[in-house]
């Protein structure tokens, strides 16, 4: 008795997209359909590890592909792990994974663009119907009896009807019913073409039939073995790409690729990608990501994220080790010698690949930075062992040339350091437009000192890590003890001590003035055009990442800023000659402007406005 039920509102949608056909290249439903069977294929391999009898009824695992043109239908048959009764309606009736909101809210209305994203979210299944008015699929979960198949029927209206029934073997028969549009694959050179073009590199035979005078038989149409375990120099960049496609979902090109047999203390083969664009899920904690491990050539698992380290998790590929045991679990993963080797040569050939790409292809390294940057920074903070190699890749803005695109190395920086600097000066702000403007740079503008400008979320954690290049220390422009002596001639340095010392009285009142807001005030050359500023201590944790923290909901603790204030400035020359009456609310100015210009909330902004405004009116 067939039960009939509504699909859940996501696919719905989905259902529509694919209808009006979201893709604009067809015959990928083929590519899809075949992908999911050569998993079906694999899982089924995994189980029977460890329960041999799964295989016992056919052990040679295949993919068939046939059409019937008098009846209009396509069929995808497979002998793999097959579905339950309750699988299938998980698996074909629900998009049963995180992240289904985000997917329809990535949609663009660009039909190339949103079929690159469908894949990613693991509903390719659904692509039958581009080419289908009605889909069947007979399954039969691999150790379930005959009488416990399960068939499935939907003509993507927004509903499918399934029931319990009869299949002599286990795996999954997809049946396509063909649209007027999807007619031009009844025709067996088309079939062919399409699976050798896309599924060659399928380690699962697909086969077609082959009609023979009175006989038909089954052919291999692909060439049935794992692309990692050829030479490379029998294997095309078309199929490289073809099989990153199968095993990403991803419809872009990859930006680049390196496949390596690893021999020594350790064999493995290694066919590592780099994508093109970022995974809608690249910042999701909790998503499982990493490349496919397989073991003597037995897929073991998806997303094996101990095989790489976590700053490579964009990276994607297969690592097939011929050391690790056929039974190896995550757990046995984390604690693996093998494993831990695999890792550190998988990440070393991953970080030639962005020297190669960063030295010979410079525009692609650009669209790699836009899309993996901030993830490649985490390198620095979790791979002590790289660090200074991972540097070398990293990119900054910077005032070279004040533009928001991080384009410059620190290699770039050193080669223009003005001489005798020895010190790479950077800033952290919440934004580019931020640390552009922040009064900290003023000196180093007017002595033409360049200085980096750094305003995503990790750059803070980054350099609680990573202190040093190239035998040069990187300093904040915006802590306190900013030596610039060097830069200074000896003018500038008598008239630093003059007004060092003619500025002591006003120092001291505004110290004594402002003693429960700030940690201490003192005159500084770091400012040019503004009146004051505020750092921090040099060990102390800047008002940025106080912030930051304080947003996580972390406990922060209590850091007094130090008032900094320029004494060739005509507020601070006014400020000197204040009466008492009104010398307490123009430091109380002098600090908040300081604090607002780096970010930070003022305790009473009504106050702080009705101050200035008091000020304003008497000058």
């Amino acid at each position: 008795m067939s039960t009939t039920m509504g699909f859940q509102t996501e696919v719905k949608q989905l259902l529509q997209l694919m209808i009006h056909s979201l893709y604009s290249n067809k015959e990928i439903f083929l590519r899809e359909l075949v992908s999911n069977a050569s998993d079906a294929c694999d899982k089924l391999r995994f189980n029977a590890l460890d329960n041999p009898a799964l295989l016992s009824e056919d052990s040679d695992l295949r993919i068939r592909v046939s059409f019937d043109e008098a009846a209009k239908t396509i069929t995808i048959d497979d002998n793999g792990i097959g579905m339950s009764y309750d699988e299938v309606i998980a698996n074909l009736g629900t998009i049963a994974r995180s992240g289904t909101k985000e997917f329809f809210a990535s949609l663009t209305g660009d039909q190339q663009k949103d079929a690159q994203l469908i894949g990613q979210f693991g509903v390719g299944f659904y692509s039958a119907f581009i080419v289908a008015q009605k889909v069947e699929v007979l399954t039969r979960k691999a150790g379930l009896n005959a009488d416990q198949a399960v068939r499935w029927v939907s003509e993507g209206q927004g509903e499918f009807t399934i029931e319990q029934t009869e299949k002599a073997n286990r795996g999954t028969t997809i049946t396509l019913y063909v649209n007027e549009e999807g007619e031009t694959f009844l025709n067996e050179w088309k079939l062919r073409d399409v699976l050798r073009r896309y599924s060659d590199h399928i380690s699962i035979p697909i086969q077609m039939e082959k009609k023979e005078e009175d006989k038909t038989e089954w052919e291999v149409v692909n060439q049935a073995n794992a692309l990692w375990t050829r030479s490379k120099a029998d294997i095309t960049d078309e199929q490289y790409k073809a099989f990153y496609t199968h095993l990403s979902h991803d419809y872009d090109e990859p930006l680049a690729w390196t496949h390596n047999r690893v021999e020594g203390r350790s064999e493995y083969t290694q066919l590592l990608y780099i994508p093109k664009h970022a995974p809608f899920d690249l910042w999701d904690r909790d998503a499982r990501r990493g490349v496919k491990l397989y073991v003597k050539r037995v897929f073991i698992m998806d997303d094996a994220e101990q095989l790489l380290p976590s700053y490579l998790r964009f990276v994607r590929g297969v690592i097939d080790s011929s050391d690790l045991p056929l039974n190896v679990s995550r757990e046995i993963l984390q604690e693996s010698r093998d494993v831990k080797l695999i890792r550190e040569g998988s990440a070393k050939r991953v970080l030639g690949m962005l020297e190669d790409m960063a030295e010979n292809r410079p525009e692609d390294y650009a669209l790699f930075w836009t899309e993996f940057g901030q993830v490649l920074k985490e390198g620095l903070g979790e791979d002590m062992a790289n660090q200074q190699r991972i540097a070398k890749l990293i990119r900054f803005s910077s005032t070279f040339d004040d533009q928001a695109t991080q384009a410059v190395s620190l290699a770039d920086y050193v080669a223009r350091m003005k001489e005798g600097q020895d010190k790479i000066y950077y800033i952290v702000a919440e934004s580019f437009a931020n640390a552009k403007s922040s009064p900290h740079l003023e000196i180093f503008r007017q002595k033409g000192i360049e200085v980096l400008l750094l305003s995503d979320r990790v750059d803070e954690w980054m350099l609680t890590y990573f202190r040093e290049f190239d035998g040069k220390s990187l300093v904040s422009v915006s802590k306190g003890g900013l030596d610039l002596d060097q830069f200074s001639n000896e003018e500038e340095k008598k008239h630093q001590e003059e007004v060092t010392e003619a500025y002591k009285p006003l120092v001291e009142r505004l110290q004594e003035t402002l003693k429960e807001r700030v940690k201490e005030v003192r005159v500084t050359t770091r400012l040019v055009d503004s009146p004051s500023c505020v750092v921090v201590g040099q060990n102390e944790l800047s008002p940025h990442l106080l912030r930051m923290l304080k947003q996580a909901g972390q406990e922060v603790p209590d850091v007094k800023p130090i008032l900094e204030i320029n004494p060739d400035h005509p507020l601070v020359q006014k400020v000197k000659d204040l009466t008492d009456a009104d010398f307490t609310d123009w430091a109380s100015v002098l600090l908040d402007q300081a604090m607002l210009v780096e970010g930070a909330q003022i305790d009473d902004p009504a106050a702080f406005v009705k101050k200035l405004n008091k000020l304003l009116t008497q000058a």
